[in-house]
């Protein structure tokens, strides 16, 4: 017999893991509260970025294994995916998680297990949601199996990575632990691993938040890079040839809901012990002022014009969580450059400003900012840029233009100590 699962919260991560385990045996109902969303999932006919995801989901509604609503329904399994966005001082805000908790409770029977594979500071399984979970008279751990196993995907490959990557399972006991494993060992490739609540909690954290100190320390390497006159990415290139280290890629920012966040829910839990990772946030949250200065090396503000190309965080995605890019745009209006900005994935919805077509915001443009690493940027066509830009300069925040520029004056962090000369050069109107 199909075991009921239910997901409270259709989005990035639970969308695709109600998909995944109603493919994998499990009737699955998901929950959200956008009415528009339960409505075209049960038509079979709701629309995503993510990668293969559109047709699963028509399948597996026209074949009665998925379903939506709005409330939670009587399951075996409850799976808790809402977001975890911080408050105006970088704590946690976990008002959804413990909303998602408190959703299940009219349903909630002895012997269900409750999962939480929403992001959380440490020990929020077993300080917040267990004593949700024992409002309902059931003791957690006994009656009702807890455990948080976070999510390690990326947007873009969700689908592959739910089944191909390690996962970490994390119980408030050792038999929630087993318990909550044996559920993910239905469709998991990788291994499926048992510890603590608390232990899965921070490992999630930690992963992010080496991958926010790593990317620091290219981005300070790339603040060096103009004093020193190196080329930042040939540096690290050298530099990952020992067998020991692997330096990151330095760029505008960090983006999407994990790594410019996850590091603040540790450093709630300690700031005294964590100057490091204060650091290195304050580091990267630096950088899209850091690529402000490098345009205005380039471009007058006095009637410029930049042609901002990506908006979202990631490359070939719409997600804009986060972006450093958006804070660049921002800054650069700020500025009182006149912005016109491309993005082939992001919708104007999304945003509070109108976005431009590629001819539009290139025409007459001072300079192409790029921001986004979208394959349509990797290979422009320059015969063309060229022709509708003003001035055909280039600042390529994530060095990934292939072809050749032609005429173009094209900058990355490759060559940033050389925009004092070209700055010197403008100013001599050479």
């Amino acid at each position: 017999m199909r075991k009921q699962l239910c997901v409270i919260g259709l989005g990035y991560i639970g969308l695709p893991t109600a998909a995944v385990f109603a493919d994998n045996g499990f009737d699955v109902t998901g929950v959200d509260v956008n009415e528009t969303l339960v409505n075209q999932l049960n038509d079979g006919q709701l629309k995503t970025r993510e990668k293969g995801l559109d047709m699963l989901l028509a399948r597996l509604a026209e074949e009665g294994k998925i379903t939506a609503s709005a409330s939670p329904v009587e399951a075996d399994i409850y799976i808790i995916a809402v977001p975890t966005p911080h408050n105006a001082d970088h704590t946690a805000n976990l008002d959804y998680v413990s909303q998602a908790a408190k959703s299940i409770l009219p349903v909630l029977r002895k012997g269900n297990t409750v999962i939480v594979e929403s992001t959380i500071p440490p020990r929020t399984t077993r300080d917040v949601v267990a004593p949700i979970i024992e409002m309902s008279g059931l003791t957690a751990g006994d009656d009702v199996f807890l455990a948080h196993c976070p999510e390690r995907v990326l947007p873009g490959k969700i689908l592959t990575e739910l089944y191909e990557n390690n996962r970490i399972v994390g119980g408030i006991n050792r038999f929630s632990a087993s318990k909550v494993a044996d559920v993910y060992r239905t469709f998991v490739m990788g291994k499926v691993m048992e510890t603590s609540a608390e232990n899965a909690e921070t490992a999630k954290l930690m992963e992010n938040t080496y991958r926010n100190v790593n990317i620091a320390l290219a981005n300070e390497l790339s603040k060096l890079s103009e004093g020193l006159k190196i080329n930042p990415l040939e540096v690290i290139s050298l530099a990952n040839e020992h067998p020991r280290v692997n330096i990151h890629q330095p760029g505008p920012g960090v983006g999407g809901h994990c790594i410019p966040v996850d590091p603040y829910f540790i450093m709630e839990k300690d700031p005294a012990n964590t100057p490091l990772i204060t650091e290195a946030m304050a580091v990267n949250e630096s950088m899209p002022g850091f690529v402000v200065e490098q345009v205005k090396k380039m471009v007058s503000i006095e009637n410029g014009k930049v042609a901002v190309f990506g908006l979202a965080y990631k490359g070939e995605t719409d997600d804009i969580r986060k972006s450093p890019a958006l804070k660049v745009v921002e800054q650069l209006q700020n500025e009182a450059y006149k912005v016109s900005v491309y993005d082939p994935y992001v919708r104007e919805a999304q945003i509070c400003y109108e976005l431009s077509s590629f001819e539009d915001t290139l025409e007459d443009a001072d300079m192409l900012l790029i921001l986004t690493d979208h394959q349509k940027f990797k290979n422009l066509n320059w015969s063309q840029v060229n022709r509708l830009m003003k001035t055909a300069v280039v600042l390529d925040t994530k060095d990934c233009v292939e072809n050749d520029t032609g005429s173009a004056d094209y900058y990355s962090f490759r060559n940033l100590y050389e925009l004092s000369d070209y700055q010197s050069s403008v100013k001599l109107g050479k």
